[in-house]
């Protein structure tokens, strides 16, 4: 639910760089190529779900649901790091994690922007 009209701004791009995150993550899981040995569902299964499990909440524009996406971002952050470190700046990592670093820190943002309305003791409507 969005509170005011400037938390539609960061709703709408905290969306896209949702949509980015996961649209990497598809595109790492087959670029430059799969990983022998391993099911390509599994990978998919373990990088999405924990994502996908909170789109509604995202697009809906629900306050604890962008909480808990920042919560699952940092675990992306996290990996994302690490790999670009180990693979000694590879474009795939590199790119989550920026996009991930965004997506947190929009989320945040969103999060500062679309706070509740309250009202203080002793004034009026």
């Amino acid at each position: 639910m969005l509170h005011n009209p400037k938390a539609r701004y960061t709703a709408r791009a905290t969306q896209f760089l949702y949509l980015a995150v996961l649209a990497t993550l598809l595109v790492t899981t087959f670029y430059p190529a799969p990983v022998e040995g391993v099911s390509i569902t599994l990978m998919l299964s373990v990088k999405l779900v924990p994502l996908l499990a909170l789109a509604v909440p995202v697009f809906r524009g629900n306050n604890r649901g962008y909480i808990w996406l920042a919560f699952a971002v940092i675990f992306y952050f996290t990996q994302s790091v690490v790999s670009a470190w180990l693979s000694q700046g590879a474009p795939g990592p590199v790119v989550l994690t920026v996009l991930t670093f965004l997506l947190f820190t929009l989320a945040m943002v969103h999060l500062k922007v679309n706070r509740p309305v309250t009202l203080r003791s002793g004034s009026r409507p």
